[in-house]
């Protein structure tokens, strides 16, 4: 078997997340398999590092799959270029270990989000970016994001169904940064539960209007309950940034 990695590109505005669901969806995974597929001759599925939702772009998600014979890696990612839309793009196809997978040997991930904090909406970033007219305290919400940091139970930041598996889950770094108009947030973690970083994000934006107290980020998280955390930020300011492996 060989094993290739994929760095993949994409707008996720018009489709329902990363993960193929089994019924035909518009996901990214089923429009990159559809493609291999109909290159190879037969069916095959990519493991995606990070099960990005609905309405969710990525800079680099990271992806790897297998195939019974060699195809050179230039013929792969030139096919997949000719056939896939336009809002899909393969950065790189390399050959991997045997062994990588790209999901379970991830070390961390960094998600950034991108919150216009103008009165006025911008036009050319309103389907990349939430808006947030009200001026935000960028200093109150660096203070209330060290809370999250660490280990902790994230049921209250999470819309997860399944309450089986472990809900704690490590942030390593969050850092705020202004820009242009732009406020941009980078969460840094060993992995996320679903919507977990849009629930974050909400929480901070309401300690930046002044509606919560940077400690109040402790009680939502020790409440273990959905219902305390606030709104949850738009899909459309979430980018995939980064995927570290050793």
């Amino acid at each position: 078997m060989f094993n290739y990695k994929m760095t993949i590109q994409y707008d996720g505005g018009r489709y329902k997340g990363w993960q193929r669901l089994g019924g035909g969806e518009n996901t990214i995974q089923a429009k990159i398999e559809q493609v291999l597929s109909e290159m190879v001759g037969y069916k095959l599925e990519i493991i995606g590092c990070s099960r990005t939702d609905a309405g969710v772009h990525a800079i680099a998600q990271i992806a790897n799959f297998k195939l019974d014979n060699y195809v050179p890696e230039k013929e792969i990612r030139s096919y997949l270029g000719r056939y896939l839309p336009q809002d899909i793009s393969i950065l790189e196809v390399i050959m991997a270990e045997e062994s990588f997978h790209s999901r379970y040997l991830a070390k961390d991930k960094t998600y950034l989000y991108k919150i216009w904090n103008e009165e006025y909406s911008n036009p050319f970033m309103r389907k990349y970016s939430m808006h947030v007219s009200g001026l935000l305290n960028v200093t109150a919400m660096q203070e209330a994001s060290k809370y999250f940091l660490g280990e902790h139970d994230f049921t209250a930041f999470s819309n997860a169904k399944s309450k089986k598996k472990s809900m704690v889950r490590n942030i390593r770094a969050i850092d705020l940064e202004l820009k242009g108009g732009f406020l941009n947030i980078r969460i840094c973690g060993d992995g996320f539960l679903y919507n977990m970083v849009r629930w974050m994000v909400g929480a901070l934006v309401e300690v930046g209007l002044g509606n919560r107290k940077p400690e109040d980020i402790t009680q939502m998280l020790l409440s273990k309950d959905r219902n305390q955390t606030g709104n949850l930020a738009d899909a459309c300011g979430l980018y995939l940034e980064k995927i570290r492996y050793e």
